[in-house]
């Protein structure tokens, strides 16, 4: 047996659960509930639970409802049934429909309870085993390439970080419901500008006229950027909300929330760019009618655009850390453009920095943001812990 691996069982009769915990508890880890509500409880409030195994008759819940509810709850949570033989009907449908992974008859001996529990707990672990790599995988993807953004094209990093906090911002006060997504999607929607030349990437960011075929160039980048993560697995949806980000409502009313946010977002950091104060900016949204939804464009208007909270210094480059965010872009000496205003710092743009105060190469000072202890986007830190609960990337059983 995997050692820490809990089950749960659900009986309307405590002395056939009091059974099981006798019995088995030389073996795993058990707990058990005496009937279905009380078993849904444990479940939310003391899972999880590598294994519930539930009786089919039970009085206000039946057992196949009971472990729907426990699927829908603790998804990686593997689930077996109990029932008796007249019950074989109603047993079958519940496993050809996939709410369970195995039915047991009663009554069913020591030997067999003790086989199946321990298949139980091998698929749990298999499951949670594959989802941590998955996870893994797309942790080490998202920071090498937001990296790689941030050496190659600090311009376009800063306007990713600058949009992530707006978003950010505007996702905590719709409490919307996964907010990773739009976490996601606002830290790499620039990737594909790394395909853009400099002086397009400039014309656009700052408003000016562009050429039609500079102008085909630029809106070519979301759908660059979708191409890029449709390699990188389970970031389905967060191509999906990058690739429509530059999309009018009024063209597109079944887009996605996360992308009708990192719109607005984006459009809001353009026009803050060219050198608009909040309220003009606010002002130029309401505007352009049919191409924003106006419930978001309200919740960016009552805020400060995520940056409520931060504290504004001027610091010497060797005081820098983590999550301190550019007030100013930073120039070299011999005018190298190192970061945009709005860079989040992390530990890759601190050893740039680091080398280039070697070469002796760069100011000795630079006004930053400190970030509140509430209130910021996710951290790398943060993002780690996030996907620990991103339901998004569980592995169906």
């Amino acid at each position: 047996m995997r050692k820490g691996q809990r089950i749960l069982f659900v009986d309307d009769e405590q002395n056939i659960l009091d059974t099981y915990r006798s019995s088995l508890r030389k073996r795993f880890v058990v707990d058990v509930a005496p009937g279905p509500n009380l078993g849904l409880e444990k479940v939310r409030e003391s899972g999880p639970y590598a294994v519930v195994v539930s009786d089919l008759k039970m009085p206000g819940m039946d057992g196949i409802t009971f472990l729907r509810k426990v699927q829908d709850v603790a998804p990686d949570t593997v689930r077996v049934m109990l029932t008796g033989h007249a019950d074989l009907g109603s047993a079958i449908s519940a496993v050809n429909e996939g709410a369970v992974f195995r039915f047991l008859t009663k009554p069913i001996p020591l030997d067999e309870m003790i086989r199946t529990l321990e298949s139980a707990v091998g698929q749990y672990s298999l499951v949670v085993a594959e989802r941590e790599l998955l996870r893994g995988t797309l942790r080490g993807c998202i920071k090498v390439l937001t990296d790689i953004l941030s050496l190659v094209n600090p311009e376009a990093f800063g306007r990713s970080e600058r949009v992530r906090r707006y978003a950010g911002y505007v996702a905590q006060h719709l409490h919307l419901k996964h907010g990773l997504f739009l976490d996601l999607a606002a830290m790499l929607c620039q990737l594909g500008c790394v395909t853009l030349t400099d002086t397009v990437l400039h014309k656009a960011y700052r408003g000016d006229v562009m050429s039609p075929e500079e102008e085909k160039m630029f809106r070519m980048h979301p759908a660059i950027t979708a191409d890029m993560l449709a390699n990188i697995p389970r970031m389905e949806r967060i191509s999906r909300i990058i690739q429509q980000q530059d999309d009018a409502l009024v063209d597109n009313p079944t887009m996605p929330v996360e992308a009708r946010i990192l719109k607005i977002c984006l459009d809001y950091d353009s026009l803050r760019q060219r050198g608009l104060n909040k309220r003009d900016a606010i002002d130029v949204l309401r505007r352009r009618e049919g191409v924003y939804d106006l419930k978001i464009v309200d919740v960016l208007e009552r805020g400060t655009a995520g940056e409520d909270g931060f504290v504004r210094r001027e610091l010497a480059l060797a005081e820098l850390r983590p999550g301190m965010i550019l007030d100013d872009p930073l120039w070299s000496v011999d005018e190298v453009h190192l970061m945009a205003e709005g860079t989040e710092l992390t530990e890759t743009a601190l050893i740039r920095i680091q080398n280039f105060m070697k070469a002796k190469r760069l100011p000795t000072k630079i006004r930053v943001l400190l970030p509140p202890s509430r209130g910021r986007g996710l951290s790398w830190k943060g993002l780690h812990e996030a996907l620990g609960d991103f339901d998004g990337y569980a592995v169906a059983v």
